[in-house]
């Protein structure tokens, strides 16, 4: 039968849940011993991958604490116990490392593969509530997670203890990469389609405009034609370069009002009469995120981009950068 639950009493008991979880995780800092640092200590002298392994709720907790350690510098992978009794274990080398994961330490699908991941010659870490659970005793390293209380209210359903794994998987992670020095870039190149990635790896040469998309011409030209190239290339300016390349200044929108109102004749005036010759510019091997703040603190939307001779060699905008995830 169905309870209905006020909303101060939903309220109540997410909070209790809380509680109970934060405890939980809480409780693991004043358990944390040298078993830890041998944990990691052996995980970090391992020259192939750690295999992580887990069933049921647990399953889920190993491929997330998986992909965590895949992604901060320790190759890992996730490996589903069932399907390790019928090939699977074929993933395993003796170069690996096993992260074996089971509250109850019993868990006869993660139980059976042990011998065979030792006589593989696989070292093999254990995360249990139960010391003296099985896979406690036959593991090199045993991390213990266990927890006083579910969150559930039937003391059932993993709840506390999931989490608890969880957060010791993270704290494995962290210490790991702490240990091997991973850095924001090494963060970036595994994870080059994220915003991180990007504002890390994306220069400014992977997203300018190149060859016939640049808008230039000549200082001789007529205001009209240099309109003309600027409507047809679509970045709201054109640069202004002599016979070699290279910049002698810029031309934008707001350059062509500002002439306008002056009283210009776009038949008869060049482009040298009303360039500005103090234009910015960047390196195609400049961050993404510098040609930003280089917008940004001059507060303009368009940047030439030129070589060591300052030749002409490519141009951007503010949509270029949005375009890109920069912004």
């Amino acid at each position: 039968m169905s309870e209905n639950l006020n909303n101060d009493e939903l309220i109540s008991l997410a909070r209790e849940v809380l509680a109970i979880e934060s405890r939980a995780v809480d409780s693991l800092r004043a358990r944390l011993d040298d078993d830890f640092a041998a944990a990691c200590t052996l995980i970090d002298a391992t020259p192939g991958r750690v295999v992580v392994t887990g069933m049921g709720k647990s399953g889920h907790i190993s491929s997330k604490i998986a992909a965590t350690l895949a992604s901060t510098g320790t190759p890992a992978f996730f490996m589903h116990p069932a399907e390790a009794s019928h090939g699977d274990l074929g993933m395993i080398t003796s170069q690996d490392l096993v992260l074996a994961i089971s509250y109850s330490g019993e868990t006869e699908e993660v139980v059976t593969i042990l011998p065979l991941v030792k006589r593989m010659g696989a070292k093999l870490i254990s995360m249990t509530g139960n010391p003296q659970s099985t896979l406690a005793r036959i593991a090199d390293v045993h991390l213990d997670v266990a927890v006083s209380e579910e969150a559930c209210p039937l003391n059932l359903a993993p709840t506390a203890s999931t989490t608890a794994t969880l957060a010791m998987g993270d704290a494995l992670a962290v210490a790991l990469l702490k240990i091997r020095g991973f850095t924001a870039e090494d963060f970036a190149r595994s994870h080059p389609s994220g915003s991180l990635g990007k504002r890390l790896l994306l220069r400014v040469g992977d997203v300018m405009r190149k060859g016939e998309e640049i808008p230039a011409v000549g200082p001789e030209v007529r205001l009209r034609d240099g309109l003309m190239e600027m409507t047809q290339k679509g970045l709201g300016m054109t640069a202004i370069v002599d016979d070699g390349g290279r910049i002698l200044g810029i031309f934008t929108d707001g350059d062509l009002r500002r002439a306008l109102d002056d009283g210009a004749d776009v038949h008869t005036t060049s482009m040298a009469e009303i360039m500005h010759t103090n234009c910015k510019t960047t390196a195609e091997d400049v961050l993404a995120t510098e040609a930003v703040r280089v917008l940004e603190e001059n507060k303009i939307t368009s940047l030439l981009v030129a070589d060591g001779k300052e030749r002409l060699i490519g141009a951007l905008n503010i949509h270029d950068l949005f375009r890109a995830g920069i912004m």
